[in-house]
């Protein structure tokens, strides 16, 4: 195993999936992306697009700040991204196009509308990801 992607939406069950990602990152001598994903309105445009990519890199930062901490004290090496898009898509096309051996995500969002969409976005990504996939509660 060389690359993990962890999916990270700000939930407390993304937090856990991140660091089980570290754990078995430095068991295994591999590193970790993170992926965050930003949805867009529909229809989307370049210069919306553009602004909701800026809003949501800088949102979480903050998180991806504290993982570099995490990661580094765990001597794992961190990439830190954020997509606009699908979350299902987008962690499965993130999965493939950076050939990860693991996507580990959490099981629920944050509020109750996230947590019924995220169920959707783990079942789907468990249904088409190019690799393993493990979902953490």
């Amino acid at each position: 195993m060389k690359t993990i992607l962890a999916a990270h939406d700000g939930s407390e069950s993304a937090k856990r999936a991140f660091q089980f990602a570290v754990e078995l990152a430095a068991a295994f001598g591999a590193r970790v992306i993170v992926v965050s994903v930003a949805r867009p309105a529909e229809p989307p445009t370049a210069v919306e697009t553009s602004a909701l990519l800026d809003a949501a890199t800088e949102h979480f930062e903050k998180d991806f700040a504290v993982f570099r901490e995490i990661a580094g004290a765990a001597g794992v090496p961190l990439e830190t991204a954020v997509v606009v898009g699908h979350p299902a898509d987008q962690i499965v096309h993130q999965a493939a196009e950076r050939q990860v051996d693991m996507i580990v995500m959490g099981h629920r969002g944050k509020s109750r509308f996230q947590r019924w969409l995220l169920g959707s976005v783990s079942k789907r990504v468990l249904s088409y990801a190019p690799c393993t996939v493990t979902v953490v509660r």
